[in-house]
């Protein structure tokens, strides 16, 4: 089950995170790392960057399950990509935040826990909709658990174009359509 985040747990997360994105300048600073510390503050700057562009999806609950993935209980680490901003005010938020929430709780049952495993989101905005597609590199432990789920019809309007899975990969494509 996903846990509803209030406005002072996700201020503690996002100050945490803000701490420790200081704290590696900071240590670069006093090490004398100073292209280094550039490169960390340029890092910060395009993922604030790839925030921005998620959140004027208009899609809060999808943004939200995104932007707060990484403070859950997941056995892999979530990176995404926002490839330009257009926004759909027709995309029904509701099925592609509950599908991705299944997906997610499904990757994460399906992998070995404690090792380096890493889903990368890209979303693509298009004219007649919005494509999404996962890219996951890490161990898979229970590949027919994956299997079952991607079977399943997602919804009306969120279609699973292709899905591929290989030793320690595994890759979904999916398109919403705008309502």
């Amino acid at each position: 089950m996903k846990k509803e985040w209030n406005t002072i747990e996700v201020l503690r997360h996002e100050r945490h995170d803000w701490m420790n994105k200081l704290q590696l300048i900071k240590g670069n600073l006093s090490l004398n790392k100073v292209d280094r510390a550039k490169e960390i503050i340029e890092e910060i700057i395009m993922e604030a960057r790839q925030d921005a562009k998620l959140s004027n999806l208009h899609l809060p609950q999808f943004a939200s399950t995104l932007l707060t993935c990484n403070w859950e209980c997941h056995h892999f680490l979530l990176e995404y990509e926002v490839m330009n901003s257009h926004t759909f005010h027709c995309i029904d938020d509701q099925l592609l935040t509950d599908w991705t929430e299944q997906l997610f709780e499904t990757l994460n049952s399906s992998i070995e826990p404690y090792q380096e495993n890493h889903l990368s989101v890209t979303i693509e905005p298009q004219e007649k909709g919005i494509g999404f597609f996962f890219d996951f590199s890490g161990i898979i432990k229970d590949k027919n658990r994956l299997v079952s789920f991607l079977d399943q019809q997602p919804g009306k309007n969120l279609e699973i174009i292709s899905a591929g899975m290989l030793e320690g990969e595994l890759t979904i494509e999916v398109f919403m359509k705008t309502l």
